[in-house]
């Protein structure tokens, strides 16, 4: 297929960069043709792959805030739509956030167009995390990419309401965007995935043993740290095994969660570049988050046999009682449950972590890729028969 990739930040660098560039690297290296436009190009892409970089200047990367955020995506955005616009493309992908202009050039040549959803509909998503954050009684000083800001919305709502349909990356996220009114043909489901390293993953071992829980991510609200937290501390498995928490902490949250951080079975590593050594080092991932789009740390986990005892939130592509377990967002009683369960049953501990190795095929970016495309050709399909521009929400 010939795709145009449209993505307003530099491809490549952590976090959604990482994931935008594998997929386009996935692409290529199933045959596509396709046209990435970036602001920057932070890790070099697969020979044929055409790029076209919005915010550089002779080799050099503009920051977005040297000339406003939203002047550099409308700038990104204008850039993307020009080449749209001359059309010889099956599909336009666009990454957040632009004001439109390419989803609507690509609709007046008849090419199908989606949209990513990293996260929940932007709405759902932050109505949850300001209900969170002033539950805990942090508003004013806790801020992320997940505070209202109304500018941004105008904006995902002009692509959203051009777009063929939208790319959901789990059930979570597809539910959200059919609740906020999307037809159900409009959202499509794909996956993210993982790059396999060289350490090789073992399941583990029905002996008895104190239980190593770990937490992968920022600390913030969010995540739900806090009620990963409050399940570990009341948990059998406390009393001799280990939680360890790896990430940057927002600082008014780890101030909030002290008392419980300084607990005698609780370690706090910070930011870590060891997340695989990290995962393949204990028996089970604790993510509670309360709202996400596809956590890739999920997909880790399993690689490395640690089983994931996360929220239906997560996002984390597995079977329920199969690789890992889930619960519902802020039931701290059925985490608790669940860890007491693999903190006594050893043998339910070794099955699941077999099985989540087993289930590593399904989880890379080659099948992330092999999706992706697939909602590609539905979408092409759905230009094809409703028309190339869909019913604004």
């Amino acid at each position: 297929m010939r795709v145009l990739f449209s993505f307003p930040h530099a491809l490549g660098a952590p976090g959604i960069g990482w994931t935008a560039w594998n997929q386009v690297d996935g692409l290529a290296r199933l045959g596509h043709d396709v046209h990435v436009v970036a602001a920057s190009i932070a890790r070099p892409l697969p020979a044929g792959v055409r790029v076209t970089q919005t915010l550089t200047v002779r080799g050099r990367r503009i920051p977005h805030r040297l000339i406003g955020r939203d002047r550099a995506f409308a700038w990104h955005d204008h850039r993307a739509a020009q080449i749209a616009a001359r059309g010889g493309f099956d599909v336009v992908h666009l990454w957040p956030t632009g004001p439109g202009r390419t989803a609507q050039a690509a609709r007046e040549r008849g090419i199908a167009v989606v949209r990513e959803a990293p996260n929940t509909h932007t709405e759902y998503a932050w109505k949850v995390v300001a209900d969170e954050v002033a539950a805990l009684g942090l508003q004013g000083t806790v801020d992320t990419a997940h505070t209202a800001n109304a500018r941004r919305l105008e904006m995902e709502r002009a692509d959203w309401s051009r777009a063929t349909a939208i790319l959901a990356p789990s059930e979570f996220v597809a539910r959200s965007f059919r609740d906020a009114g999307f037809d159900d043909d409009r959202v499509l489901r794909h996956q993210y995935g993982f790059r396999p390293g060289s350490r090789r993953a073992r399941p583990r071992s029905e002996a008895a043993a104190a239980l190593r829980a770990v937490y992968v991510g920022l600390g913030e609200p969010r995540k739900g740290l806090h009620y990963a937290l409050d399940a570990w501390l009341r948990s059998d498995a406390s009393r001799e095994g280990t939680f360890t928490v790896i990430g940057r902490m927002l600082p008014a949250y780890e101030a909030l969660l002290a008392d419980r951080l300084a607990h005698p079975s609780v370690k706090v590593i910070g930011f870590s570049h060891q997340v695989e050594a990290a995962l393949a080092a204990s028996d089970v991932l604790l993510l509670p988050t309360i709202e996400e789009g596809s956590a890739l740390v999920t997909y880790e986990a399993q690689a490395m046999g640690c089983v994931p005892l996360v929220s239906t939130a997560s996002g984390a592509l597995m079977d329920d009682g199969v690789q890992g377990l889930f619960h519902e967002p802020r039931d701290v009683d059925a985490l608790l449950a669940h860890l007491d369960l693999l903190a006594r049953d050893r043998s339910t501990l070794a099955r699941m972590s077999a099985a989540a190795i087993d289930h590593v095929p399904a989880l890379t970016w080659d099948a992330a890729a092999e999706t992706l495309v697939g909602c590609y050709e539905a979408a092409r399909d759905l230009a094809t028969t409703k028309g190339a521009h869909a019913h604004a929400v």
